[in-house]
């Protein structure tokens, strides 16, 4: 299996930023892909970014310009650089993982979430 556990939300006034982490453990041969979703209030859950392996990625256009995702692959982690955040940021930010673990079997795996809400 594969474990994947977010940390860094919290409250913060608009115009200001927070920092999202992602960890990934269990059996785990190669990430591939990682990506933050999130989901406000009666409200599907949305992307917000992906990154490849390779460091590729690709942000919705709300977040373009104000958000940052990089990974450490040695770590198995994946952050979120946020800046400039807006009350409509607020949601419950989840961490997905696509991942080949030891045994050859590749699992997409969500971490619970955690909450980022932006005042006004």
């Amino acid at each position: 299996q594969v474990h994947v556990v977010e940390s860094g939300g919290g409250l913060v006034q608009a115009g200001g930023s927070l920092r999202l982490s992602c960890a990934a453990s269990g059996s785990i041969a190669r990430i591939n892909s990682m990506g933050w979703y999130r989901q406000a209030p009666g409200k599907q859950r949305d992307l917000v970014a992906v990154i490849t392996r390779s460091g590729s990625t690709n942000y919705a256009d709300s977040v373009k310009g104000r958000f940052t995702i990089s990974r450490d692959n040695a770590q198995n982690t994946m952050y979120l650089q946020m800046n400039s955040l807006k009350p409509e940021d607020t949601a419950v930010y989840h961490c997905n993982v696509i991942a080949l673990t030891t045994i050859l079997i590749t699992y997409d795996s969500w971490g619970q979430g955690t909450q980022v809400t932006v005042s006004s």
